[in-house]
């Protein structure tokens, strides 16, 4: 009995946090193929993202992942805005380092706003998947 309530509470705890996921266009398959491999543990979290992303992460995986708008047009700095609400707990961003950005100052407030707020982010698939089975446990 104990047992199944401390899961429910841990799931209520975790389902008040949000993620934030976020991939360049060169990214997105490898973001919308880690968030199918861990949909699972994502299901248990609030999603949200930019445009592209949370629409190929809702298509393919069957998550709810709510759209913040076009990163160039200024979803990355929405997002940012939320982290600074405290409204987002989480930052997944697969960046595409082989491709020049025009939005590039948005990209790095982005990740200067997740540092100074102290907000876990991953940019890569090692790290969100070690982000997100942390705090699942937690």
């Amino acid at each position: 009995m104990y047992d199944s309530v401390a899961r429910r509470e841990k799931e209520a705890l975790l389902s008040e946090k949000i993620v934030a996921l976020v991939a360049h266009d060169g990214r997105k398959m490898d973001i919308v193929q880690w968030a199918n491999a861990h949909k699972d543990s994502l299901a248990h979290f609030s999603l949200t993202g930019t445009h592209g992303t949370a629409e190929q992460i809702n298509k393919v995986t069957g998550l709810n992942v709510q759209d913040m708008g076009h990163g160039p047009d200024g979803g990355d700095i929405e997002i940012a805005h939320q982290i600074i609400k405290k409204r987002i707990d989480i930052l997944v961003f697969f960046i595409d380092t082989r491709t020049a950005h025009g939005h590039e100052h948005d990209i790095q407030t982005l990740i200067r706003t997740c540092v100074t707020q102290n907000v876990p982010m991953a940019l890569n698939k090692a790290t969100a998947t070690a982000i997100i089975k942390a705090e699942s446990q937690e």
